[in-house]
């Protein structure tokens, strides 16, 4: 899991988010994640089912909703800390489904890793207003902390733009997601565009 991970949020999508995820796609995201917290549960499996169509050549994880990714047949969940623990999650979803889960420091990150998530999401590394829950910012110390004492992809989210997700990158995040610096401009696809040249290998090569 390296490079741009997108999130969907309604809340910011100017096309709608079935466009933003096909432009997405086309820009060369590797997982997207289906983010929606205020429509019905009908609304949400159909939007689900239509963008689980588009991705159906990468990973397409539902945030916290396990019975509409078990209904669309998605490739996993995201938690967050005051989801469904990770454990019951992968009674329910089996061995095979990626489980990612949203950690904010390094006694969290290690309690996921060991009960077996597939990656985490460390939040807010910066202020963020995208998430009025998001919390106190993590910070580029404690992203490089968790980085050295995990074995498991990191995606870095919250607060990151253009200015500073090279930054994020080198401090140890494996992927970024940046929500508003992407869906609030015109061109989804040209903005993420942008933030994968922020990619390169920790030994300095592009």
């Amino acid at each position: 899991m390296k490079g741009f991970y997108f999130i969907t949020d309604s809340r910011f999508s100017r096309n709608g988010i079935s466009i933003d995820v096909r432009n997405a796609v086309k820009a060369g995201v590797k997982v997207v994640q289906y983010r929606e917290k205020n429509k019905s549960s009908r609304e949400m499996l159909r939007e689900a089912r239509i963008l689980r169509r588009i991705c159906k050549n990468i990973t397409f994880l539902v945030n916290d909703r396990i019975d509409v990714a078990k209904a669309v047949g998605a490739d996993g969940v995201h938690l967050g800390q005051y989801d469904l623990s990770l454990p019951v999650a992968r009674k329910l979803l089996g061995g095979k489904k990626v489980i990612g889960v949203t950690v904010h420091n390094l006694k969290e990150a290690l309690l996921a890793q060991k009960q077996g998530a597939d990656y985490l999401g460390v939040s807010p590394i910066f202020a963020t207003k995208t998430k009025s829950d998001a919390g106190k910012p993590v910070g580029i110390k404690k992203l490089k902390e968790i980085s050295k004492r995990v074995k498991i992809p990191i995606v870095a989210l919250g607060g990151i733009s253009l200015k500073n997700a090279g930054e994020v990158v080198w401090s140890g995040a494996d992927s970024i997601c940046a929500i508003s610096a992407v869906l609030g401009k015109p061109d989804v696809y040209g903005e993420i565009k942008k933030f994968r040249k922020a990619f390169v290998d920790r030994s300095g090569r592009g």
